[in-house]
């Protein structure tokens, strides 16, 4: 086993890799769609490659996202991914410590939404424990739904100043709007 993880921006990827993203996204959630990537475009992949092949994926992307009464441009978590062989074997993990660090250097805070709680948290992400919401532009709806798996991950960039207590809101979208 030779894997290696690499960042490339979505344009930078070439069409055979979005190629085989796409296919390695497909195969690791019944119900990933052509919404859910193109919510992992616009940021940076980290990509796991073992011999010229993508066995792990995360995306980082900017988002504004209301946190209590200030909006604040986050390092957003999409399209975490592994091959189903691959498994266990610490890519996630790689993919996700080279996330963090994306956060770290680029935004005071990354969130995304999961219910895989424990595999995040190993690596120092937090449960959001305010109330979650969508502005969709007819207002603010409250997605009580979504409370229980939006975790924040927070940088030195933050300084403490973000409140996990506070509520939290992302603007509505095409497909998931977490």
């Amino acid at each position: 086993m030779n894997v290696r993880t690499v960042q490339r921006a979505s344009d930078e990827l070439d069409v055979g890799m979005r190629t085989r993203l796409r296919s390695l996204l497909w195969a690791s959630f019944d119900d990933f769609n052509d919404h859910e990537w193109e919510h992992a475009l616009g940021g940076i992949h980290i990509v796991a490659i073992d011999d010229g092949v993508p066995v792990g994926h995360a995306a980082v992307v900017r988002r504004p996202i209301s946190i209590g009464d200030q909006v604040v441009d986050v390092g957003y978590v999409e399209a975490v991914a592994v091959d189903a062989a691959r498994r266990g074997q610490g890519i996630g993990s790689a993919v996700m410590r080279e996330a963090g660090q994306v956060i770290s250097d680029g935004y005071p805070v990354g969130v995304l939404s999961t219910h895989r709680h424990h595999f995040y948290e190993r690596l120092g992400w937090q449960r959001w424990q305010g109330p979650t919401f969508v502005d969709d532009g007819d207002g603010r709806r409250r997605t009580p739904d979504e409370d229980a798996g939006v975790m924040a991950l927070l940088s030195g960039q933050a300084g403490g100043a973000v409140d996990l207590s506070a509520s939290i809101a992302v603007a509505a979208r095409a497909g998931d709007d977490w």
